[in-house]
């Protein structure tokens, strides 16, 4: 089969590889039909690391994905050849003391579709998958929004761990396709102001379609000055989906006493955040990381499945596999007024 391997900085190849065979009576052969280009595949693609996890070339990235069943395992149950299915890319043990506790998403064995160390990515025409992992979609949902669900999965457990939405007053920082996921998921649930910010336009345009209360760019204007201003008590809460040292100040700043930061960002480049300590402590700020999500995924295609907001707008730009270099170059680039880049097969 062909793979599309990162061989370094920057470069991606495409190669011919034995295809993967069932080895686990529990395991599903799926034909990828559409690969999503993330943020954090890009981290591999423009540094060849995120934090602790090195890529060794040569190693093929990307974990959002769709495709057919092709073959199933005698054990396998609820998937027949020929279904269609979005990807849940984190295969858990089931085990251990995480998983028993419902924390799935920090098991101990946790292997995650691309990330390095773990499981090799979906850039290929065949990958296999725990039956778990593959969850069947509509005839009506492509396979493009199928692959949707797994950003917007980390939206909606970003919300769930956040605080009740119902009349809530947030501000999102950065507004990607991860962003739009928390806005989305933050909207559906009875969040009453939305505030989005982001250093491209075209992505603000793009949060206005989604129900943003209010867009800004802090290249442009004194974004936390302007929301303080409509906002004098303050916001609940505050999710930073960029990865960028100015917003985690920026969010400090926006909160209310006793109001919550959701980093949900990967920074390209920084080891350690800043943060103002006295302002921390004299408001009570919490802290609430995110890592990735846990049991949304089902949610997640629920909510574009009921199309009360179109989640195709998301996708702006699509690619044969034999251009996803194209692809990577894109979204590395923030180039063409990109928001979510997809790798489709044949």
């Amino acid at each position: 089969m062909k793979t599309c391997m990162l061989t370094g900085i920057r470069r991606l190849e495409m190669m011919e590889i034995p295809a993967p065979d069932i080895k686990s009576p529990g395991s599903v052969l799926v034909k990828m039909k559409s690969v999503g280009v993330c943020g954090s595949d890009v981290h591999y693609y423009h540094t060849g690391r995120i934090g602790s996890q090195i890529v060794k070339f040569p190693f093929p990235v990307g974990h959002e994905c769709a495709g057919l069943v092709e073959k199933v395992g005698k054990d396998v149950k609820t998937l027949k050849p020929g279904d269609r299915v979005a990807i849940e890319p984190a295969m858990s043990c089931g085990v251990c003391d995480q998983c028993l506790a419902g924390r799935e998403h920090t098991c101990r064995k946790l292997r995650f579709l691309g990330c390095p160390g773990q499981a090799e990515g979906c850039l290929s025409e065949y990958i296999v998958m725990p039956e778990k992992c593959c969850l069947k979609i509509p005839e009506k949902m492509s396979f493009d929004e199928a692959v949707i669900s797994e950003p917007l999965a980390i939206g909606v457990y970003a919300v769930k761990k956040s605080l009740p939405m119902k009349g809530a007053k947030i501000a999102i920082l950065g507004s990607g396709p991860i962003g739009l996921s928390v806005l989305s998921a933050a909207k559906l649930q009875g969040a009453e102001r939305i505030y989005v910010t982001d250093k491209i336009d075209d992505r603000l345009e793009m949060a206005k379609k989604f129900g943003a209360s209010w867009t800004g760019n802090p290249d442009k204007s004194g974004v936390v000055e302007e929301i303080r201003k409509n906002e004098p008590s303050l916001l609940d809460a505050v999710f930073e989906c960029c990865g960028q040292q100015d917003a985690l100040l920026q969010a400090v700043d926006l909160l209310k006493p006793g109001g919550k930061i959701m980093i949900i960002g990967i920074p390209p480049e920084l080891d350690f955040w800043r943060i103002p300590v006295d302002k921390m402590r004299r408001n009570e700020i919490c802290i609430q990381n995110i890592r990735r999500q846990v049991r949304c995924t089902h949610a997640a295609l629920d909510m574009i499945a009921g199309r009360k907001i179109d989640f195709r707008q998301m996708i702006t730009h699509n690619f044969p596999f034999e251009k996803t270099q194209e692809a990577f170059d894109l979204v590395a680039g923030y180039k063409d007024g990109v928001v979510k880049a997809m790798i489709n097969f044949e």
